[in-house]
């Protein structure tokens, strides 16, 4: 990989390993402090997608989606109050959703590229964003898997509550999900704004620039 992508690259990572410690950390009841820089990813995705193409872009969330694993194997040896901080359901659901989530995002992304320049980084990451919701929770959480790792069962977030304190009765996983689903969303539109400025930076013209 050229060095041209290393900004890209370290990017990725850092956004990855930041979101892997931050998860650990309470922000009020349904969210934790990761759920505020996880979704710069698809940021960094569309960046690269926008200036080198599909192949850089792939090849640098493959790179985060290594760094993720490396995350929940060290996660994985570290026990806390309950157990080890990073368990096999999160693994499997992190770095499934991440995998997926990503290559989704840049598929949207480059279906759309040619249309207004707000268009593909915000459909790409509204659609990347609600899958990574739906399956790291799905896996991580449901029920449904609860044979996965029969020893280390998630009961406390299959608890039964209102949906956000005040919503339909539903596991407590959906609420974390909900909560996270919509500060993703948040911060798609939020993230509007460094790609726009970072792209004319970058793809312009000396004369543009000044």
């Amino acid at each position: 990989m050229t060095r041209k992508f290393l900004p890209g690259i370290l990017a990725m990572a850092g956004v990855v390993v930041a979101s892997n410690i931050l998860v650990q950390h309470l922000l009020g009841q349904w969210l934790t402090w990761g759920a505020l820089t996880y979704p710069f990813a698809f940021l960094v995705t569309d960046l690269m997608n926008r200036i080198y193409g599909v192949g850089p872009a792939r090849r640098v969330v493959l790179i985060g989606f290594l760094v993720g694993i490396a995350c929940s194997l060290v996660g994985s040896q570290i026990h806390g109050e309950f157990g080890p901080l990073v368990t096999l359901r999160v693994a499997v659901g992190s770095g499934t959703a991440f995998l997926v989530a990503q290559l989704v995002d840049i598929s949207v992304f480059n279906r759309l590229r040619e249309g207004r320049w707000w268009r593909a980084p915000l459909a790409s990451t509204l659609v990347g964003s609600s899958l990574d919701t739906v399956i790291f929770f799905s896996i991580a959480f449901s029920a449904a898997l609860n044979g996965m790792e029969p020893g280390n069962m998630p009961v406390w977030a299959q608890d039964s509550l209102p949906v956000l304190g005040m919503g339909p009765v539903a596991p407590l996983w959906v609420s974390l999900a909900f909560a996270d689903w919509m500060v993703k969303l948040s911060l798609a539109l939020v993230a509007l704004i460094p790609f726009r400025m970072i792209v004319r930076r970058l793809l312009a013209t000396p004369s543009e620039i000044h």
